[in-house]
């Protein structure tokens, strides 16, 4: 196998592995929100204290006034669809990673609650390990429909306007492009937990106006 073709082979077997997990058997069907009392104007601070380690380059939380305060996990190196099961927790995307972008994963019936609640203008600021912060502005609300949404293969009807996607299409259009941060959780529709998948683009705050 050629360099080229093994990393083609790679990113599908990687972009299925996600989409597979995110359409996968829900074990836990309580509702759980990520934060049970809104929080209160001085809680970044204590937030990003709780979250810390010491590791500069290590993402360990994402915080969004009064909406959602988040511990993050990164994904096990060999298992590139993990998507933590507990709640109140985020998991970096490590594909995304890949392109220079911040993915951040979770189960619609645990912290991906909190995603639903996200919206376009609000400030979001990602807490590194030592403390250091970055601020980010969204952008875009971005749903999708899964025309199969049991298959990690399924294209994808794009519910803003009249469009279908590949999979792949989908997978290029949130996590390709400019730095930025890409939430992504399932949509609940008609019963079915993984009837489609939501996505919230959000862009360094110095460069969300220009």
């Amino acid at each position: 196998m050629t360099l080229k073709n093994w990393k083609v082979t790679r990113f599908f077997l990687s972009l299925s592995l996600l989409l597979l997990t995110l359409a996968s058997l829900y074990l836990n069907p309580t509702p759980a929100l990520a934060w049970v009392d809104a929080p209160d104007q001085s809680s970044l601070a204590d937030f990003s204290y709780s979250v810390q380690n010491g590791q500069k380059d290590v993402l360990r939380g994402v915080y969004v006034e009064k909406v959602l305060a988040l511990p993050i996990i990164q994904q096990p190196s060999t298992n590139p669809g993990y998507v933590s099961n507990n709640a109140g927790e985020a998991t970096q995307f490590g594909m995304a990673a890949k392109y220079g972008n911040i993915g951040l994963l979770a189960h619609n019936h645990l912290a991906g609650q909190a995603f639903a609640q996200l919206a376009i203008g609000q400030e979001v600021h990602l807490i590194y390990g030592n403390g250091r912060m970055e601020t980010f502005v969204i952008t875009e609300v971005l749903k999708y429909q899964a025309l199969q949404p049991t298959s990690p293969y399924s294209s994808f009807r794009n519910l803003n306007q009249d469009e279908i996607l590949t999979a792949e299409q989908m997978f290029k259009h949130v996590y390709f492009g400019d730095r930025h941060i890409t939430f992504q959780t399932c949509i609940e529709a008609n019963g079915d937990q993984s009837w489609g998948r939501l996505f919230i683009i959000a862009v360094p705050k110095n460069s969300s106006s220009t």
